[in-house]
């Protein structure tokens, strides 16, 4: 069925179009590379992945709880709106509530998909432009894999929000390479990072926690090649140009930690919208799940350079300037490897099954 049938509110358009520029770039040094990205870049080749053959797609998700997520997770979760709610009203919220957060996952990918596709065409480096290229690769897999999720065993999607669709324009339209690096690898898949953390390390479905691990597995060379990139090349910004770009950081983190309101749900179930975008905003435990996802996202913000009094300012506003010293690399590393902890798993159950039979 086409995707315009699963969506649970009206799509207008097909497509989203608009107005951007990009500088196509070639370069003819073919020996000067820097050895971290291609070291990157091999590993890429060597991590690709069949998302139809990687993924057990014959497990199913709970009909009453898709992803098995803790209740603490749903955003209204101890309200007074939660607590007037039938077993039934309840599961519907977890069904579309869950559905909402892939959807989101799945158009973010699509913009990462294209965002890297424009990183090839604008950097000026050659190395960057090989590492680039295995990443569309990656974002065409992502998007296959949250979709057919969505299509296959949701049977349920939600568009694009608005505040999603603003930062991705804003990043794709610019015509500075960095500044495309800067919004995707950076700050939305940073922030992807520990949304997908979420469902890796909590889910109890093993299908909805395995996508995401795999996922994760990719995401996390992305974010170090953004940061290998910008490291270098943000030393030689004038204070005017790393000015500009930290102001962009702080709107951008701003703009994401209060997009979590999930409105879009609300009203499509028929409740209370603005009550339930207060209830989330004055949420103990939204506040802290809101906190966690700039995990990656800071410490990265601080090794490329971008660590003005502005930023510092405004992520200790945020409650997340802590986690500045945090180990950025080991938790990327510990994606690679908890990526392979699930393909052992499957092998195991793979081995049992072949042995019972």
């Amino acid at each position: 069925m086409s995707t315009m049938y699963r969506y649970a509110l009206p799509v207008e358009l097909t497509e989203w179009k608009f107005e951007g520029t990009v500088e196509t770039r070639f370069t003819w040094e073919y020996d000067d590379e820097r050895q971290s990205l291609l070291q990157l870049y091999d590993k890429g080749k060597k991590q690709q992945w069949d998302a139809a053959l990687r993924i057990d797609w014959s497990q199913d998700l709970d009909p009453e709880n898709p992803m098995q997520l803790d209740d603490r997770a749903v955003p209204i979760y101890g309200t007074d709106i939660w607590r007037r709610m039938t077993d039934k009203e309840r599961i519907e919220v977890r069904h579309h509530q869950q559905a909402s957060s892939i959807s989101q996952f799945m158009h973010g990918e699509q913009g990462a998909l294209i965002a890297t596709a424009k990183i090839v065409q604008s950097v000026p480096d050659l190395d960057s432009k090989f590492y680039a290229a295995t990443q569309v690769m990656d974002e065409a897999r992502h998007v296959e894999a949250y979709s057919r999720l969505l299509h296959e065993k949701f049977k349920l999607a939600y568009p694009i929000t608005p505040g999603l669709k603003s930062l991705l324009e804003t990043g794709l339209s610019d015509s500075r390479w960095d500044m495309t690096y800067l919004t995707m690898q950076i700050l939305i898949e940073g922030l992807a990072l520990a949304a997908f953390q979420r469902i890796r390390d909590f889910a109890g479905n093993p299908l909805a926690a395995a996508v995401n691990a795999y996922v994760m597995q990719d995401e996390a060379r992305h974010v170090a090649f953004g940061r290998l990139a910008l490291r270098d090349y943000y030393p030689h910004l004038t204070d005017a140009e790393r000015d500009e770009r930290e102001q962009f950081v702080v709107e951008a983190c701003y703009h994401m930690r209060d997009r979590f309101n999930q409105w879009e749900v609300w009203e499509r179930l028929g409740l209370p919208a603005k009550e339930c975008a207060e209830a989330v905003m004055q949420s103990d435990s939204m506040a802290q799940f809101r906190a966690r996802l700039f995990t990656r996202i800071v410490p990265t913000v601080r090794d490329i350079g971008l660590w003005g009094a502005r930023v510092r300012k405004a992520y200790e506003d945020m409650g997340v300037l802590g986690f500045a010293d945090t180990d950025a690399a080991a938790m990327l590393e510990n994606d690679n490897r908890v990526a392979e902890q699930f393909d052992a798993k499957k092998r195991v159950a793979e081995v049992t099954q072949s042995a019972a039979e």
